[in-house]
């Protein structure tokens, strides 16, 4: 199965460079976090999911702007890279330093719109502590707005602390089930393209 693929090769990729991995999860619905637990030995990277699927607990548990929230709802790309840095930042050991990949998942699962978000609408974070971020390709400002295979990417930014955190749009079709699963398999292969460099 793909899936488990890129999840098993993401698995020994962060291992092998003293990386750890973190979820929030909002349409998802825990879907991600399986697809690492599912490969055995995953207790060596993969550290947990918080599934926030109530707007409120994006704010209440994640610390997302509330602001933001009120304003565009959860189907945001701002959304996905403050889930995401949150997810790390959460599940962070303080013997590990900062080591955590934060991944985060929200958006339209149908299967009708919400508002005038469209079924299907997808964001996605991806946050990488420094040390990966160094490793990871530098598209040299070609990067927002990108059409790629596996997304348009709408947010790109390092902080002050030199991690880098990327929010990609997707555009799914499928039943409810199929957008849930087509996002966690987009999850995968954007994580894969950065950790294939490492």
């Amino acid at each position: 199965m793909q899936r488990d693929t890129f999840a098993a090769a993401i698995l020994r990729t962060c291992e092998s460079h003293g990386l750890r991995i973190a979820c929030a999860e909002s349409l998802t619905g825990g879907l991600l976090a399986d697809a690492f637990v599912r490969i055995p030995g995953a207790s060596h990277v993969f550290l947990g999911s918080a599934v926030t699927y109530d707007i409120r607990a994006k704010a209440s548990i994640l610390g997302v702007d509330r602001a933001l929230l009120a304003r565009e709802g959860a189907v945001h790309p701002e959304v996905a890279r403050q889930m995401a840095i949150a997810t790390a930042r959460l599940y962070a050991q303080p013997e590990d330093g900062d080591t955590v990949i934060g991944l985060a998942t929200t958006g339209v699962a149908g299967p009708g719109p919400d508002g005038d978000k469209p079924a299907g609408l997808v964001y996605i974070g991806v946050s990488l502590p420094r040390a990966a971020a160094a490793l990871a390709p530098d598209p040299r400002g070609t990067w927002i707005g990108a059409e790629t295979p596996i997304g348009t990417v709408r947010l790109d930014a390092t902080d002050d602390h030199g991690r880098r955190t990327i929010a990609v749009e997707l555009r799914l079709d499928g039943t409810r089930q199929q957008v849930r699963e087509r996002t966690v398999l987009r999850v995968l292969q954007n994580v894969s393209q950065f950790t294939s460099t490492f």
